[in-house]
């Protein structure tokens, strides 16, 4: 039997089971890989919202990670909310000397509209963690509020990218989600060096898009972990999510998840 990479999760727990640490676990699994988690914080909430959040202390974020990196051979990691500045310092002093990929969600608002990263946590994200990281994927809110830049098409996508790549990051995936659009959503691939790559995909009509961003990245973190290029990760990842979100259901109340399990 192939031994499947082991793929780390560092986000918060959604009781709903539809976001963070459920929707990367769920994830990783579906794409053939060995999935941990650290559990950055608690929530409570369902499709129709947050009701409260729960944060451990910051030396429960390190020793859950110092557990994992000590039993097992990490292939690739992603984080996804982090909450607070104190357990983005922990995170990123733990991951220091990483030797596997590092995918970057910078989680700030759920979906129903909650805030889940401080706001004094966000220039802590910026100084702390994107600097050296393999890939930054924010949606358009989340660019626009790390880089400054009003990000409303591609053109401002290209720029509040630039922006970021000059903040450390790798490469930057800024997700056109947030952007009008008819037929297709575009993602905009820009990496350090190269010339910046248009990723379209097919739109699909759904109210349950309830963990994309966790999905996409815990998908690209398992195809870097499979050792991929970023590219190919990034197009694979794709392509899982347009499934998931074809074939996705609505198991309860408000906002629905993506299907996880759509390739079976």
């Amino acid at each position: 039997m192939l031994q499947p990479p082991n793929i780390l999760a560092v986000a918060g727990s959604d009781s709903g089971g539809g976001a963070g640490v459920q929707a990367d676990l769920k994830t990783i699994m579906a794409l053939g890989g060995y999935g941990m988690s650290v559990i950055t914080a608690l929530t409570a909430q369902n499709g129709l919202g947050v009701r409260g959040i729960h944060a451990p202390p910051p030396e429960f974020a390190t020793l859950q990670l110092e557990a994992v990196l000590d039993g097992f051979p990490v292939a690739a990691a992603k984080t996804g909310m982090l909450f607070s500045a104190e357990i983005i310092r922990a995170v990123a002093r733990a991951l220091q000397k990483r030797n596997f990929p590092l995918v970057v969600d910078p989680v700030c608002v759920s979906q129903s509209g909650s805030r889940l990263l401080q706001e004094e946590a966000v220039e802590t994200l910026k100084k702390e963690l994107l600097p050296g990281c393999d890939l930054l994927t924010p949606n358009l809110p989340e660019a626009e509020l790390l880089s400054g830049v009003k990000t409303r098409n591609l053109d401002d996508a290209l720029a509040a990218a630039e922006k970021l790549l000059a903040l450390g990051a790798h490469a930057v995936l800024v997700k056109g989600g947030h952007m009008e659009h008819t037929v297709f959503v575009t993602d905009l691939l820009c990496v350090s060096g190269e010339a910046p790559k248009k990723m379209p995909q097919a739109k699909v009509e759904t109210n349950n898009n309830h963990g994309t961003g966790c999905t996409l990245s815990a998908a690209i973190a398992t195809g870097l972990g499979k050792g991929q290029p970023l590219q190919v990760a990034i197009a694979k990842a794709q392509e899982f999510l347009n499934l998931a979100l074809r074939k996705s259901y609505s198991p309860g109340k408000g906002f629905g998840p993506v299907n996880h399990a759509a390739r079976q």
